[in-house]
Order: C-alpha cells, then sequence, then structure tokens
C-alpha cells in the first residue's frame, strides 16, 4: 500500500516524465511546488536548495501547507494578499518574514506564479520562488579607494579573487560563504548575509531579477517534461469552449463582423480575451495566439493613463458600459489613441458572461469616409456580438 507522502507526490509525477525532478534540481535555487487541488493546498516538490535554505528534510516539507514557514512576526496584510493572488488563480510578488526550522526569522522575496494545464486553462500547481533578502554590505577601514577596489571584481588579491569566484556561483548559497570567509569578514564593519527583523525589507533589483529568471527556469523544465507526457503545461491560460460546435458557432457568427473588437470572458479570473477579430489583429499587429488568454491590459504601456484605466475597471466591476480615449500600444510598441468602448454581454439568463471592447484607433481614423460616427459603429458591433452570445446561449439550453 503506498504512504500518503506518496500520493500527494503523484500529483506532481503524474503530469511530468520521471527524470522531472532531476532536472529541477539542477538549480541551486530555493523553491517548491505546491497543489491548490488537494485539500490543505500542499508542498508536492521542494528542491534542494529549499530544504537547505529553510534546515528541513524533505518529508518535513511534502504535504505541509506553506503556513508552517510562518511565525509571531509574519506580517498578516502580506499573507491575505498571497491567499488573495491564489484564490485569484494570478502571479505574485512581496518581501515576507519567514522562519527556519531552528526557529530564526529572515526576510525573503517570496514569488508564486501559477501553472495553467493547456488542455483545460484549469491551474493545476504553483510554484513559490524564496529569495533571501541581503543587507547592503558597509566597509570599514577603507580610507582610500585602491583599498575599496579590492573587493570588486576588477579589483586585485584574496577578496578580488574570491569576487571573480562568486560570480560563477548561481545561487544565493554564493552570498551565504561569503559571511564565513575571514577575510572578507574583517573588512566589513556588519554582517551582510540578511536582513535583520526590524529593519526594512525591500528586496534590491537584483534580487527580483534573480526570482523572475528563477521562475522562468523552472517553467522551461516543466513544459519541456510535460511535453513528453501529452499532458502540457503552461504560464499562461488557454481558453477552450467546453462544446465545440457551440464555440465554432460563435466563432463563425463573430467573424461577420469587420470592426477591430475582442470579446473576454467575465467568469474566468483577469478576465481573459477568448475571441479577437481580424481588425484587432491588424490593429494591434499582433498574431491570435499571442492575444487569446491575455488580459487586454497588455496593451497599455508606459505612458497610459491610469485614471483612465481604473475607470475602466470600475465600469467592469459594477458591470456598466463606457467609452474612453486611452493611449495603447501596438506590437512594435508604436503608440495609437484608441477610442475604445466597453460594454458587458449578458446570455439567455440574464448573467454577463463576456465583455465586448470595440476599438477604434483615433489617430488613423478619418471620420468623413464614414457615414455613422464612432460611437455609433461601436453601438452596433455591440448589438451583433450581443444576438450573436444570446442565440449561442438559447441554443445551449434547448439542446
Amino acid at each position: 500500500m503506498e504512504s500518503p507522502l506518496g500520493l500527494i507526490e503523484q500529483s506532481f509525477d503524474l503530469r511530468y516524465t520521471g527524470w522531472v525532478r532531476e532536472a529541477l534540481n539542477e538549480f541551486p535555487d530555493s523553491f517548491t511546488i505546491t497543489d491548490p487541488c488537494i485539500s490543505g493546498h500542499p508542498i508536492v516538490f521542494a528542491s534542494n536548495g529549499f530544504l537547505k535554505m529553510f534546515g528541513y528534510s524533505r518529508d518535513e516539507v511534502i504535504g505541509k501547507n506553506g503556513r508552517m514557514f510562518q511565525g509571531p512576526e509574519t506580517d498578516r496584510r502580506s499573507i491575505m494578499l498571497i491567499r488573495e493572488a491564489i484564490r485569484n488563480e494570478r502571479a505574485c510578488e512581496i518581501s515576507l518574514l519567514n522562519y527556519r526550522k531552528d526557529g530564526t526569522p529572515f526576510w525573503m522575496l517570496f514569488q508564486i506564479c501559477p501553472v495553467f494545464g493547456k488542455e483545460d486553462g484549469r491551474v493545476i500547481h504553483f510554484v513559490g520562488v524564496q529569495v533571501p533578502i541581503l543587507r547592503k554590505p558597509r566597509w570599514s577601514g577603507l580610507g582610500n579607494r585602491s583599498a575599496e577596489m579590492n573587493l570588486t571584481e576588477d579589483g586585485g588579491g584574496i577578496c578580488g579573487s574570491m569576487f571573480r569566484c562568486c560570480r560563477r556561483e548561481v545561487g544565493s548559497d554564493s552570498a551565504l560563504e561569503l559571511r564565513h570567509n575571514s577575510a572578507l569578514g574583517s573588512l566589513l564593519n556588519h554582517d551582510d548575509r540578511e536582513v535583520e527583523t526590524n529593519e526594512s525589507c525591500e528586496a534590491s533589483e537584483l534580487q527580483k531579477t534573480k526570482a523572475t529568471a528563477t521562475i522562468n527556469n523552472i517553467f522551461s523544465v516543466l513544459i519541456q517534461y510535460s511535453e513528453l507526457t501529452g499532458k502540457v503545461v503552461s504560464r499562461q491560460r488557454c481558453y477552450f469552449s467546453g462544446n465545440k460546435s457551440l464555440e465554432a458557432s460563435l466563432n463563425l457568427s463573430l467573424g461577420r463582423i469587420k470592426q477591430s473588437f475582442v470579446l473576454t470572458d467575465a467568469s474566468l479570473p483577469e478576465m481573459p480575451i477568448v475571441y479577437a477579430s481580424e481588425a484587432f489583429l491588424k490593429l494591434t499587429g499582433y498574431g491570435r495566439h499571442e492575444v487569446l488568454g491575455k488580459n487586454c491590459r497588455f496593451l497599455s504601456g508606459t505612458d497610459t493613463d491610469p485614471s483612465t484605466q481604473f475607470e475602466m475597471k470600475e465600469c467592469i466591476q459594477t458591470e456598466q458600459a463606457c467609452t474612453v480615449r486611452i493611449l495603447n500600444y501596438r506590437k512594435d510598441r508604436s503608440p495609437f489613441w484608441n477610442f475604445l468602448h466597453i460594454s458587458p454581454v449578458r446570455n439567455a439568463s440574464g448573467k454577463v458572461a463576456y465583455f465586448v471592447g470595440i476599438q477604434i484607433d483615433d489617430d488613423g481614423e478619418n471620420h468623413e469616409t464614414h457615414e455613422l460616427s464612432p460611437h455609433i459603429r461601436q453601438l452596433s458591433v455591440v448589438g451583433a456580438v450581443k444576438v450573436a452570445v444570446r442565440s449561442l446561449s438559447m441554443s445551449a439550453s434547448t439542446s
């Protein structure tokens, strides 16, 4: 009879080929993989780097919830933000105070990201990466620049050699080993390993970059080893309809509409795009595969007005239509003023099933060539989409 631990690990092993664990443990980084589909959202994989950082054995961690690493000084608000991200099936990055097995607290940058099953778009796992937040070193006894240069990568002497060696290290262990080196330690005014519990806990850009790179490396392995089993995973949710014939019918109806518009699914977190018209693809320069499954925020950029975005968000939350003029960006990052109308689309039962967004390039639009105003043309698209969706839902209810 298989142990409970083995049954929990099966939720991870059955998705990938047998060598996935060895491939993941090639990375020196600290990370876990959890399964939200199992009661208690337990850890189903813990890297060697994670076990080393926290001081636990594998058997002590597998099957447990991440709450076991929290303690009396862990910020409750941070925990709520993580829980909200998990509930909404989205990524999250936050500074967090956690505790090792021996009870010592330490600050870390925690980044989580959902893993989606490509066959149905369902969240199957969460990847969680932990990067310790290190204190910036403060030097003592270095009265001139030549002494300071000995600590840089280009400097000479023992310290310069140490830094050149440490550059080749990938994980956080390189920073940990620096503390124990007596030659470098004599030049430090304070311990530079970690930030104290009561100190500032903001992660550096380098630490944020490291967390992102680790996530990317993990997904490369997960995708590669899932493709070999045919149970492919993805970093982004893929949209699939439960009834392919009805989906084809809706696509056919929407394909007759020649304006630029997208349809987003109101029932899913992040409201992903489930249909994009040919005119929309031509306007933005994206391919259909680059658009489906994404939130419309990907069209925003550096100079997009946050207040306009907030106005749109408010209308969506209250299920109201709105019209705005917003600066968006094409795939080649060229900006354009988007005269945008957003409207809820209800199914036959009266529930909001989708939101339709109709775009008009306000820079390139020649109003003299059209008999109807831009807003009237947008409303005609809304009407056509509503007819198509209601016809679809009525057909589904009677079949």
